[in-house]
């Protein structure tokens, strides 16, 4: 049995490697960058240097205060360890680069189990939050809040797809001096900042760079997967609102990102874009970093039609966005998984099919061969996708609105099949306009900010 198989994998690789330890880091300043080198060791094996490297511009940076700039690096060395915890899952994480408290030992332990919920279920390994992982402080280095000089400015993270490119363009309307941030910048992740008024010179980078030896270990047969990535991004952008002054940092998280993946269970492939882990780092951050920034998501109160109606009123953005993770490497659409689709799935109530067709190249509805795909967007198989998508109900309700545009059309082979086998009645459900109009209460979205979304969906 294959979970047998993985699981005995597992044993074997955390009774051969019992130890991660986070032996410490570097901090290398000049007036034109910033790097911060960690070094991990895995077992007195195999050591990992991974860097972040940051690009200081004058019109948008500012020099930290040594022993803050120190706190933060400790603390993203504690998120960037998950991608080598993960390659043996070693019992024991060895900690001698700086000071945690028992809270904080127990904040890190629920991040990292809830962040690899993907990961364990998808490699069949059965384990509680309990026994996964011990946390060891080998360290009596302590680090200080600090106050920290911020300004009237808004950092966004910048990923490249719509959601972000609908923060960036409502926000723009807010009085506040916006910093685009990009992690790792790529073509549409550029462009959207472009396509809304940036040049360059306006955008915050940061470059991250994992070290070549874990993809190494990988290829040779340890243990690879999914992590939390935005819990790494909500840390560096951390550290990029406070090199930038910015006193928000407004993610694009909507309300679905709060939906189980597996129904029935907590493993969210989104649980780092979730309200729980939102809620739990601004309270870290504002304990043990400091109080001077505010980190929120913007579209939480939103839904995903909400956000695909918005996006599709911005057309300067439709040539340049991508959120295909597949062809990511190439910034193109796939045109086979499941957030292609979806994507695809989320417009098409608001766009018309040929400026889809131009988008994407393809006309997503006439593949048959994506019926399966459909079948785990709309709750038809008994798991989602691994994917940042929105709900299951969603879903439906795009495609029942979709279904009522096209009244009397010929529908594409999978509009087809969906109409007369699995939702044909939903067409005429009356809460489209409901759905459109809703706010999702359950956000931390400052008021001045509400009004501006309030606004938009009118």
């Amino acid at each position: 049995m294959l979970v047998q198989q993985n699981q005995s994998h597992f044993d074997n690789l955390r009774k051969n490697f019992t130890h991660l330890y986070y032996r410490g880091f570097s901090i290398e300043t000049k007036n034109d960058h910033i790097r911060v080198k960690y070094h991990f060791n895995l077992s007195d094996k195999y050591n990992f240097y991974p860097q972040l490297n940051i690009p200081l511009k004058s019109s948008s940076s500012k020099i930290l205060n040594i022993s803050f700039l120190e706190n933060l690096s400790f603390q993203i060395g504690m998120i960037e360890l998950i991608s080598y915890w993960k390659a043996a899952c070693p019992q024991k994480v060895v900690v001698d680069a700086g000071y945690l408290c028992d809270f904080q030992i127990e904040w890190w332990k629920n991040v990292y189990f809830k962040g690899l919920g993907e990961f364990f279920y998808v490699n069949g390994i059965e384990t509680n939050i309990h026994e996964f992982l011990n946390i060891e402080i080998n360290s009596s280095k302590e680090y200080e809040m600090e106050e920290v000089e911020v300004g009237n400015r808004i950092l966004i993270p910048i990923g490249g797809g719509k959601d972000s490119a609908v923060t960036l363009e409502l926000l723009k309307k807010s009085g506040f001096e916006i910093i685009p941030f990009i992690l790792n910048p790529r073509a549409a992740s550029l462009a959207t900042a472009i396509t809304s008024g940036f040049d360059q010179k306006q955008i915050f980078t940061i470059f991250r760079t994992l070290d070549p030896k874990l993809l190494e270990l990988n290829k040779q047969g340890f243990l690879n997967g999914h992590t939390p990535f935005s819990a790494l991004l909500a840390f560096i952008s951390l550290l990029a609102a406070s090199l930038s002054g910015s006193r928000y940092i407004a993610l694009s998280n909507e309300s679905s990102a709060n939906e189980p993946t597996i129904p029935g269970t907590q493993i969210n492939h989104q649980y780092s874009k979730s309200i729980d882990f939102e809620n739990n780092f601004r309270r870290y951050a504002n304990q043990y970093l400091t109080q001077n920034i505010e980190y929120f998501s913007f579209l939480r109160p939103l839904n995903e039609l909400q956000i695909g109606k918005l996006f599709a009123a911005i057309p300067d953005q439709h040539p340049h966005f991508k959120s295909c993770n597949v062809a990511s490497k190439t910034d193109s659409w796939c045109c086979k998984c499941p957030k292609c689709l979806f994507t695809w799935i989320i417009l098409s109530p608001f766009m018309e099919e040929e400026k889809l067709v131009k988008i994407f190249g393809t006309n997503l509805f006439d593949d048959i061969t994506l019926l399966p795909v459909l079948n785990q967007l709309t709750g038809q198989a008994s798991e989602k996708p691994f994917e940042c998508i929105g709900t299951t109900d969603e879903t439906n309700m795009a495609l029942a609105m979709t279904i009522k545009k096209r009244y009397n059309t010929k529908l594409p082979a999978l509009l087809k099949h969906y109409h007369q086998s699995v939702e044909a009645g939903k067409q005429n459900d009356p809460s489209f306009e409901i759905i459109l109009k809703e706010l999702n209460r359950d956000n931390f979205v400052p008021i001045q900010f509400m009004k501006i979304l309030k606004e938009a969906i009118g």
